[in-house]
């Protein structure tokens, strides 16, 4: 029996796409919402979750990270998934037949450029695969979505306009998620350590907390802060640093952090991404 990846969306997703790519070998499960996906992975419908993060075009994808601490579920994995933005049609359709495109919000906001070249109105969907069903449903050719060629191919629908994303180098972050954490060294390439925290109550606590990595010599690759149960003065953040729990100059910072913290939990060790560094020189 084949084994299940849930990911937010429908199928033709760039959630769809990133199973795909990362993990052949399992079923993708679509799943309406991302806490609908967190939720199939915990009660065992699904191995593993794929779960969006981050885009490098639009930032962060909003509400994820109040949903992580409270999974239940463990980082295992990442994947950077290249996102080209096609522009999808009836067939038959010209892109000069087209006066309005729908997408969701953040991939609309991905397109600006070219949105306003064009002069199209948008409609911000729920779901980009939903957008280019609901295009093929329509059936009128001037009515477009932006969305995978994944999704094209699902729902017979022609490419008007490829890679109309505004960077060339837009790509959205998926963290890989199991009901069991893996601590294991993996790869030949640096390992990331995730995290969460909250500072305790005292004057520059954070700086200090902060401090013990850069004395060890602990690169921190990202940190976020959010308020937890709309309180502003009790601020949770999302860390991640490169290294392994097991390497000593990680243990020296992790215990400098907890000195000033009143909560530390690990969120996973996984293997970096190589696409994590391409992005920092001329490669794609």
């Amino acid at each position: 029996m084949t084994g299940k990846i849930a990911f937010q969306g429908q199928l033709g997703a760039y959630g769809h796409q990133a199973c795909l790519e990362a993990h052949p070998d399992l079923e993708p499960l679509p799943c309406p919402t991302f806490e609908q996906a967190i939720e199939s992975v915990r009660k065992g419908d699904a191995e593993l979750g794929m779960i969006a993060i981050e885009n490098s075009t639009y930032g962060r994808v909003a509400d994820v990270h109040h949903l992580l601490p409270e999974s239940g579920l463990h980082i295992v994995d990442e994947h950077f998934l290249r996102v080209h933005i096609s522009v999808l049609g009836v067939p038959g359709a010209q892109l000069s037949d087209l006066r309005r495109v729908r997408s969701m919000s953040i991939l609309l906001g991905q397109c600006r450029g070219f949105i306003r070249e064009h002069g199209l109105d948008t409609l911000s969907w729920t779901d980009n695969a939903r957008a280019a069903q609901d295009v093929a449903e329509l059936g009128d050719p001037s009515e477009g979505a932006l969305a995978s060629e994944l999704a094209a191919q699902i729902y017979g629908l022609n490419v008007l306009a490829r890679h109309v994303e505004d960077h060339d180098r837009n790509t959205t972050r998926f963290l890989i998620m199991s009901r069991e954490p893996d601590f294991n060294r993996r790869g030949h390439g640096p390992m990331i350590t995730s995290f969460i925290f909250r500072v305790r109550n005292i004057p520059a606590a954070l700086y200090k907390a902060m401090g013990g990595f850069a004395t060890n010599g602990v690169n921190m690759t990202k940190l976020e802060s959010y308020m937890v149960d709309g309180n502003f003065s009790a601020t949770q953040f999302y860390a991640e640093v490169e290294g392994h729990p097991d390497d000593r100059s990680l243990q020296l910072a992790l215990e400098e952090l907890d000195y000033f913290t009143d909560r530390i939990r690990l969120m996973g060790v996984f293997p970096a991404d190589r696409r994590r560094y391409e992005r920092r020189g001329s490669g794609d």
